[in-house]
């Protein structure tokens, strides 16, 4: 039994939780690309010094998950006693961090005096990282990580407070855009904001006290973790959808899971998902346990702080090769796409243990990035994070939210910062009428976000999927639409882009990105007929969606619901359904 005081624990506790946010809240603040500053893709956390994770920010799943394990790695390269104040490592080897080079791991130890006592660690997502296009997120013509941009094994960035210049001006040889420089100072001035209040908490209660605290969240964690499977019924339950493919003319990647619960642990086993493939969208094993992770974890303990007590009691299992877990040195750039794919399988054999818990399918995103050699604004070149998020997917008690991401957890970038940054012009932001799922709680709304370019001419890399297989319903709950990306719609030249590519733009053209709708639960013919006006009179149902799928028919100007052919509508309905 602990013999910690319930008091301090409670205020050490909630102390390093803090540390982690106000990390986040100073990595916001001083970043310098949008891809940090707005898009919020980044996360943070504090470990102690055994390099076991005490606590992190609610940001990024896939940099969270993986980050318990990516400090592990890291710190094998710098063993206690090698490491002094204000050293700083980093590392973006897809192999040992979060899936591809882009992200960028910086790990800073904390010492109270002489004595480690653990460490201020956070991830960003660079805007590029070199390689062979513009964003470092290339699907098509790639099939090593070597094309994909500058590979940095763990180093020394800062030493004793002072960045090494020889390691800096080799990124700078390496990327586009040198925001990337500002970003990685950001990320130091982030981790000295963690080591500044770990170093409090150690003054004030004394470095015994905060790592028998340490220790106890992690036991308290891996505690409340096994109670929470417990309450599940133990077995084996299988799910699988699929990632329309890996570019244009190539076949599409299957996803299998058996996913077991036995007493104190869930083990996803992957044996069955698709090869490894020849192009830079593969997911490496930290990425996959990041979203495994986060599915369960939403549907056991949704509102506890993550930290390792809670991910020791997950196992993810894959065979080597696979697409969910590659060889080293497999492509895997464009790997965010498969954030959705992982986290939905999941939650599709969550769906059969725990249906009150989980969500259907959500839209995703499409991640596209317009990129040129010269801007008509500044004459240099010029690189825009043009993301587009749609809805979450329908939950057994409520609609998805609309232009929410899920499980990403990142946010649609504002399109003026989007247009003060690079040379292109948003021409409409709005959702698309009649896309959610319909179901006795409809999903999110599809969104769609109409860019033109500015500038003489440009590339844009699209990155996106579930424009062949839809966004699942549950229970009864209808797919959502399908996503799309059209070039100049409503024009002569109008036509459509595969969702993994890299096209040539020219001035004036506009790039209309359709984000897929989210998938609904229950049956259609059971939503309230309010809720169902409600959506027709904001636009977001047609009439004849809301008669012909929902079953609800209306009256007079559309503004009232016509209760009596409703009612008929939907015994009809019901005799149907009801049919040999």
């Amino acid at each position: 039994m602990s013999t910690i005081d319930p008091v301090t624990f409670s205020v050490v506790w909630g102390g390093l939780l803090s540390a982690a946010a106000e990390m986040g809240s100073t990595l916001l603040r001083t970043a310098y690309s949008m891809t940090v500053r707005e898009g919020s893709d980044f996360s943070t956390g504090v470990f102690d010094a055994e390099g076991n994770m005490i606590a992190q920010g609610d940001y990024s799943p896939g940099h969270l998950g993986s980050m318990a394990f990516t400090v592990r790695q890291m710190l094998d390269y710098y063993p206690k006693g090698s490491l002094g104040p204000g050293d700083a490592v980093i590392c973006n080897d897809p192999t040992i961090g979060s899936g591809h080079l882009p992200d960028i791991f910086m790990v800073t130890p904390v010492f109270h005096e002489a004595d480690l006592i653990g460490y201020a660690v956070n991830i960003a997502h660079h805007i590029d990282v070199g390689g062979s296009a513009p964003g470092s997120e290339e699907v098509v013509g790639v099939s090593e990580t070597c094309q994909e941009g500058i590979k940095l094994m763990p180093v020394l960035l800062y030493k004793a407070g002072e960045p090494i210049k020889e390691i800096l001006r080799i990124i700078e040889g390496n990327v586009r855009i040198k925001d990337v420089l500002g970003d990685l100072h950001a990320q130091y001035a982030a981790n000295m904001t963690g080591v500044a209040r770990m170093q409090g908490l150690a003054l004030q209660y004394g470095p015994e006290q905060l790592a028998a605290c340490m220790r106890e969240i992690v036991a308290r964690s891996r505690d409340a973790m096994v109670e929470a499977i417990a309450e599940l019924p133990y077995g084996t339950y299988r799910f699988e959808d699929v990632l329309d493919d890996v570019g244009p003319d190539t076949e599409p990647v299957p996803f299998r899971l058996a996913l077991t619960v036995e007493p104190g642990r869930v083990i996803c086993d992957w044996d069955g998902t698709g090869p490894q493939r020849p192009a830079g969208i593969n997911a490496y094993m930290q990425y996959t346990r990041s979203y495994c992770i986060a599915a369960i974890k939403a549907v056991t303990l949704p509102r506890s702080p993550q930290n390792f007590g809670i991910i020791d009691c997950i196992e993810i299992r894959a065979p080597k090769g696979c697409y969910v877990n590659p060889h080293p040195g497999a492509a895997s750039g464009a790997r965010a796409v498969n954030a959705n794919r992982i986290y939905e399988v999941v939650m599709g054999a969550l769906a059969q243990i725990v249906p009150d818990r989980v969500i259907a399918a959500s839209s995703g995103f499409c991640n596209p990035k317009v990129s040129g050699t010269v801007s008509p604004h500044t004459g240099k070149p010029f690189l825009a994070w043009m993301t587009a998020i749609g809805g979450v997917g329908a939950h057994r008690h409520r609609d998805g939210q609309e232009a929410t991401t899920s499980p990403t957890n990142g946010t649609n970038t504002p399109i003026e910062v989007q247009e003060m940054n690079a040379p292109v012009f948003v021409e409409r932001m709005e959702l698309i009428p009649d896309t959610a799922g319909a179901g006795q709680f409809r999903g999110g709304m599809a969104v769609r976000k109409d860019v033109r370019l500015l500038a003489d001419a440009g590339l844009v890399t699209n990155l996106g999927d579930r424009y062949v297989n839809a966004p699942y319903g549950l229970e009864g709950g209808l797919a959502g639409s399908k996503a799309a990306t059209i070039l100049n719609p409503g024009t002569r030249s109008e036509r459509s882009l595969h969702s993994k590519g890299t096209y040539p733009l020219r001035k004036g053209d506009v790039l209309s990105l359709r984000t897929a709708g989210a998938g609904g639960f229950g049956d259609p013919a059971t939503r309230d007929p309010a809720a169902v006006l409600r959506d027709v009179r904001q636009g977001l149902v047609s009439v004849e969606t809301a008669r012909g799928v929902y079953r609800v028919a209306l009256a007079g100007n559309d503004d009232a619901i016509d209760v009596t052919e409703t009612n008929a509508l939907r015994l009809q309905n019901e005799f149907v359904a009801s049919a040999p």
